[in-house]
């Protein structure tokens, strides 16, 4: 049997797991976003609200994580919705959409893969919403169906007819890529 672990111990597994997850968190936020900022501000807050589950078994922290992050995406989504509808004019809405197609991956990935990754990225920003969440939990977390179901918040069936319509969706636009 395992030796306890401390109250100590259990904040540095977390700090650790939440270390291990960001960069990846970022890209998932940011892809929903399409905005830096708004990405790592949610990124940010599901970091925090993670501090309160830190009691939780550490299996239980990877969905759990997934769901908050998942939720804080889905609420900036909606408070910019209502901000563009109510605070701007249609041409700076347009504005906004035209900035956020045209960000640019990070920087430092390395040369070759750099052209790939943008194309990947942007594949994955012209996905419905459902579908590049289905895409980004199943294939690039790794999650099992029922857990990403439970993420998403819906049944295992939508997940998979989601990540289905994602991949033909992605290997039609990313086919002339090759």
């Amino acid at each position: 049997m395992p030796p306890p672990v401390s109250r100590a111990d259990a904040g540095a597994t977390l700090e650790g797991f939440l270390d291990g997850i960001s960069a990846r968190a970022f890209r998932f936020a940011e892809a929903g976003l399409r905005h830096r900022e708004d990405a790592m501000d949610a990124v940010q807050d599901a970091m925090m609200k993670m501090l309160g589950y830190r009691d939780r078994p550490a299996e239980e922290w990877t969905p759990l994580f997934w769901t908050i992050l998942r939720s804080r995406i889905v609420d900036a989504q909606r408070r910019r919705t209502l901000r563009l509808g109510w605070m701007s004019s249609a041409d700076e809405r347009r504005e906004e959409g035209v900035d956020w197609a045209g960000h640019e991956p990070d920087p430092s990935r390395a040369h070759e893969g750099r052209e790939a990754y943008g194309e990947l990225v942007g594949a994955l920003r012209d996905l419905p919403r459902r579908q590049r969440e289905a895409f980004t939990l199943r294939v690039l977390e790794e999650l099992d169906v029922a857990t990403t179901a439970r993420v998403m918040g819906c049944g295992e069936g939508s997940v998979k007819t989601h990540l289905s319509r994602a991949r033909d969706a992605l290997q039609k636009r990313l086919e002339d890529f090759r």
